[in-house]
């Protein structure tokens, strides 16, 4: 399980001087734990998410500053993640406190593995449907992802339905199983334009001064 330290913060610190010292503000609240607001390396978080996910239970390490226990523990989910607009690094985080001995449901992104033979043999288009599922499990048995084989659609019309994900032991699929996966399309073929063009309604459009003003203004100028 991923470790990520982190600082109880004040809620009138200066959010824009801690981003510049390379520090993003985030939230931890739910199970077990009060509504706590905290500071964390962003150069570390991007590891721990790269790793965890949002799926992934991991140990928040929260520096208190209090004496009787200046370090705490809580297990959290990644629940949310702000991004910077432009540059796209993050700028808020919300952590989910969670209890471990209870199963929780979580979205879990859905991983396509292998290659659709029909797309191979150009028969048909690979259209992926849906890309995350939700599922429910105890903290320690959250999939990072779910692996979906594409290999088995051969021919256009071609399914897979959320019945035919095989999850993980102790994990439980709570999207509906009629939900449609990834399926084969038919090749749509572009349309060609044969209208013929009407070359006598074309404007033609001169470009720069023609003869007439060229020598008007120059006419002006012998005047002044």
């Amino acid at each position: 399980m991923q470790t990520l330290k982190a600082t109880k913060r004040s809620k009138t610190d200066k959010l824009k001087a801690m981003r510049s010292n390379g520090m993003v503000p985030a939230v931890v609240y739910g199970a077990l734990v009060e509504n706590t607001p905290i500071s964390i390396s962003s150069a570390l978080f991007e590891k721990v998410l790269k790793i965890a996910g949002e799926s992934n239970s991991i140990v928040l390490e929260i520096e208190t500053g209090e004496t009787k226990t200046p370090i705490k523990k809580v297990d959290a989910l990644i629940h949310s993640v702000q991004l910077h607009p432009v540059k796209g690094f993050p700028i808020h985080v919300d952590f989910l406190a969670i209890d471990v001995n209870k199963p929780i449901a979580v979205m879990v992104p859905i991983e396509f593995t292998g290659q659709a033979r029909a797309e191979k043999d150009g028969a048909g288009t690979l259209v992926k449907v849906i890309h995350e599922v939700n599922v429910e499990a105890l903290p320690k048995n959250l999939p990072h992802v779910i692996s979906v084989d594409v290999s088995s659609l051969t021919i256009v019309s071609d399914q897979i339905h959320v019945s035919d994900i095989k999850v993980p032991a102790g994990v439980t699929m709570l999207t509906a199983p009629e939900e449609v996966v990834a399926l084969i399309a038919a090749i749509q073929e572009e349309k060609v334009d044969e209208t013929p063009v009407d070359l006598s309604a074309i404007e033609v459009v001169k470009k720069g001064k023609s003869d007439e003003d060229l020598e008007s203004e120059v006419s002006t100028a012998e005047k002044k």
